[in-house]
């Protein structure tokens, strides 16, 4: 077997590659992301709850965004109706900034967490610090 060593060489590059994610992990501390719900709106509010209930809205919001979206620019519906029958406009930055003002340390919080970048900012007016003005 002359070319033994190509195979060898091989399964370490291929052992290495499929390693790499862990390995480069290794040592890191991840802290869990606490966003704030701290804003003016938020505290103002008698009840604080956002449109769906609070686990909801953890697993699901970017599907309801993505429904909002197609709603708004292709069906030309404007109003969600909550589960607890609730209606709201179909607006991310009206409906969903409005509270959430603080995108840095709220949407931002968990993004960078797990390492997503939403695309929302490419066509929405991203809010400034302190709400949109």
């Amino acid at each position: 077997m002359y070319d033994g060593w190509k195979i060898i060489l091989g399964l370490i590059v291929f052992v290495v590659i499929v390693t790499l994610p862990f390995t480069m992990s290794v040592g890191k501390t991840y802290v869990e992301p606490k966003p704030s719900i701290d804003t003016p709106e938020i505290q103002k509010m008698e009840k604080k709850q956002c449109i769906e209930p609070k686990q909801y809205m953890r697993e699901m919001h970017i599907k309801i965004l993505y429904s909002w979206k197609d709603y708004a620019t292709r069906q030309g519906k404007r109003i969600y109706i909550a589960s607890d029958g609730k209606q709201y406009n179909i607006s991310l930055q009206n409906t969903c900034m409005k509270c959430h003002s603080n995108k840095e340390k709220f949407c931002d919080e968990c993004h960078n967490y797990v390492n997503v970048k939403p695309y929302c900012w490419d066509c929405h007016i991203e809010p400034k610090v302190g709400g949109l003005k």
